[in-house]
């Protein structure tokens, strides 16, 4: 949670820089139009699914880890089907996540 969370203030940060130069508008301004179009429970739920995220790769790199054999082909092979797999289930998990909290209305 802490990484995400500075990542959202450096993207924050990262796009007021860049409206500034490119479109002329004052960090003022960029602040106010940010908090009227981002909500903070849009920061949280970014917060909460981290560490959802988080204990979903590190079971599949888990799982696919203890599948090693001793050659170091497989080492390869199974490093490249947990990230395989790892993206996929984020990418459906976020999927639910998105899911459901349409349906909370959130």
């Amino acid at each position: 949670p802490l990484m995400v969370f500075f990542a959202d203030i450096m993207g924050i940060f990262g796009g007021m820089f860049i409206a500034e130069i490119q479109m002329n508008l004052s960090y003022a301004e960029f602040l106010q139009r940010l908090q009227s179009v981002l909500g903070t429970e849009h920061l949280w739920i970014g917060i909460i699914k981290a560490p959802f995220f988080a204990m979903l790769i590190a079971a599949v790199g888990c799982f696919r880890g203890f599948q090693v054999s001793y050659s170091t082909e497989s080492i390869g092979r199974y490093t490249t089907i947990s990230v395989v797999n790892a993206i996929f289930l984020v990418i459906a998990c976020d999927a639910i996540f998105s899911v459901i909290l349409t349906e909370l209305g959130i």
